[in-house]
């Protein structure tokens, strides 16, 4: 319960704020409201055909009622007073009020489309938020169950009724028939000590007896029958009441499956619409990137080729240089080698000559050795 008295202000406060607003500034609501009001003009005059009106009222006055609507209803969903019936009205002022004031559909600029599509979707959840209010029986039972639990009573007060006055005819009938039998014993009893006389007499009053027993037996089964027969026809009026109700819940609920219906057909169609300007955005974008790729690795492959040709010319030009240095290179590596063979060998013999001449000394050591030691 406090739930709902804080939630009811929460969501009555838009509408009450949004409604003043096109009170104070009608005429710039107006042509924000153009397309609708062209879209629902031949409903308009349809209604005005019916209605004691002369003439169809002005789009601006048609703006000052919607918010007028918006006000009061909000006012009353936000105090408590009525709050279905203000949840209805305000749900149907704002199916309009979103479709001329958020037409994503029709915004170019790609922010605009986004601010306006957050707007269509904030408003499609108050209107869920209103169906839920319009909806919400505060813990009571609903209509069609209370035509059900009426029409199950009825048919059992009916019934019990007609039962009670079905036993009560029948006490009644009971009860004269015991009457009816104690006097006809008191009688013949009495018929045994009188005389014939009074024996006739007797008889006669036998006779009548069983016909006042029957007489009020058939008045106690009329009063019955008519009690019975009323009972019935309550019934069936409780009934047919209660199955008006169904079919009133019923046609509610077939009417609230088609608009649920239309209005997602509607929103598959946005959301078709958007998945192909989404696919036409990405398919653009795909090729865009592609062009790019495709520039670049062209510039890629002719720096490269530029870099292959720079360095083949490089190369080429080395061998050249290479092939020209060569045969100076080769004169100036025999030059060394001749001038290194002959250093060689000029120490190669000074080595020799060095080691003769010390052979020749160490002989000339040994032959004196061994003149010394033959002595």
């Amino acid at each position: 319960m406090l739930l709902r008295r804080v939630a009811r202000p929460l969501l009555a406060g838009i509408f009450i704020y949004g409604g003043i607003n096109t009170l104070r500034n009608p005429q710039g609501h107006v042509q924000v409201a153009k397309p609708v009001l062209n879209a629902v003009s031949p409903a308009v005059d349809q209604v005005v055909e019916v209605a004691p009106i002369d003439h169809r009222p002005d789009d601006e006055l048609l703006v000052t009622i919607d918010g007028a609507v918006k006000v009061a209803a909000g006012s009353l969903l936000a105090l408590g007073v009525w709050p279905r019936l203000a949840s209805v009205a305000l749900a149907a002022s704002l199916v309009p009020t979103t479709l001329a004031g958020h037409r994503f559909w029709e915004a170019t600029d790609p922010q605009e489309r986004t601010d306006q599509q957050i707007q269509f979707l904030k408003n499609l959840g108050l209107l869920g938020g209103l169906l839920i209010a319009a909806a919400d029986t505060e813990g009571k039972p609903s209509l069609g169950w209370r035509g059900r639990r009426a029409a199950s009573l009825a048919t059992a007060a009916a019934a019990a009724q007609a039962s009670a006055l079905s036993q009560t005819a029948s006490d009644v009938s009971n009860r004269v028939s015991d009457v009816a039998h104690d006097v006809t014993g008191r009688v013949t009893g009495t018929a045994h000590d009188a005389s014939a006389t009074v024996g006739g007499i007797a008889a006669g009053l036998v006779g009548l007896a069983p016909g006042a027993g029957a007489a009020m037996s058939s008045r106690a089964s009329k009063a019955g029958a008519d009690l019975s027969s009323r009972a019935s026809v309550l019934s069936e009026d409780w009934t047919a009441r209660a199955v008006k109700a169904a079919k009133r819940a019923e046609k509610r609920g077939v009417k609230l499956q088609k608009l649920a219906a239309r209005r997602r057909k509607e929103l598959e169609k946005v959301a078709g619409k958007k998945r192909a300007e989404l696919e036409k955005a990405a398919g653009k974008k795909r090729a865009e990137l592609e062009r790019s790729a495709g520039k670049r690795s062209a510039s890629l492959q002719k720096r490269a080729s530029k870099r292959v040709a720079e360095l083949q010319k490089a190369a080429q030009d080395s061998r050249a240089e290479l092939e020209k240095r060569a045969p100076a290179v080769i004169d100036q590596v025999t030059t060394q080698a001749a001038k290194l063979g002959h250093d060689v060998a000029e120490r190669a013999s000074a080595v020799g000559a060095e080691v003769v001449h010390q052979a020749e000394g160490v002989a000339k050591d040994a032959r004196k050795r061994a003149h010394a030691l033959t002595r």
